[in-house]
């Protein structure tokens, strides 16, 4: 079996995926790519208070990721190390993946 690398961004509010991205090979632009498809499809005001959770992964803390956050007016917010309590949505997402 080979490994499929998944990328998406959740509306917590709606509980609905907004973004996706799943690729063979991980790429530098995977993550940003699902997150513009759900800036794409929520369109999120400036200034709205919109909050971005993620775990610690570099592709999360990169530059890029940070900018593009700060252009759509979103407020990034990076739970501690080991802690699954700020991104639990995204963990119980993941290991469904995982069960299928």
């Amino acid at each position: 079996m080979r490994k499929v690398y998944v990328a998406f961004v959740i509306d917590a509010f709606a509980r609905r995926i907004v973004g996706w991205r799943a690729l063979r090979t991980a790429h530098t632009s995977f993550e940003l790519d699902a997150l513009e498809q759900a800036l794409h499809e929520r369109r999120p005001l400036q200034g709205s208070g919109l909050v971005h959770h993620s775990d610690r992964g570099s592709q999360y803390l990169a530059l890029r990721y940070k900018e593009r956050l700060a252009e759509a007016g979103v407020e990034p917010s990076v739970g501690s190390v080991g802690d699954s309590y700020d991104n639990a949505l995204a963990v119980t997402i993941n290991s469904l993946l995982k069960a299928e």
